[in-house]
């Protein structure tokens, strides 16, 4: 195990809007704001994402199962935001519910909000968390790169 000691910085409350780029609007505002590590909570609804519903079979790398839905659903998840060569990567997984059938994955690409997403940042300070290509995996995973 690899890990570090770091402090809660400053919390962000955002309201990301009908029809935004979810993980999109993440980015941008963890650039505007400078944020280089943080967790993030996020309620609300997207009217249409694709995420990675897990792997084929388990090997490394993996082989991803796809899932896309484009009929508005529900949506609680939590992600974790690190930097990967200076750019920031949110990385979210959630359960989108519509009716009966939940989906349960990782968020990548397009995830467009319907009506209102709420997030709530808290920002990590002092970890030097990143992400980082895994030859292994073909991956790129939490790291760290603290200055001595």
């Amino acid at each position: 195990m690899k890990y570090s000691q770091g402090k809660v910085g400053r919390v962000f409350v955002a309201h990301v809007e009908h029809g935004d780029n979810l993980l999109d609007e993440l980015k941008k505002l963890a650039e505007r704001e400078n944020i280089e590590a943080g967790i993030f909570y996020v309620i609300g609804a997207l009217k249409e994402a694709a995420l990675v519903a897990g792997p084929e079979e388990c090997s490394r790398p993996p082989v991803p199962v796809w899932r896309k839905f484009n009929d508005c659903r529900e949506i609680i998840g939590i992600g974790t935001l690190y930097r990967d060569n200076g750019e920031p990567v949110p990385h979210l997984h959630a359960a989108l519910g519509r009716g009966d059938t939940t989906l349960m994955g990782c968020l990548r690409g397009e995830s467009e909000v319907y009506l209102i997403a709420e997030v709530i940042i808290l920002e990590l300070c002092g970890t030097g968390a990143i992400r980082k290509f895994d030859q292994v995996s073909g991956l790129k995973l939490l790291d760290f790169c603290l200055k001595q």
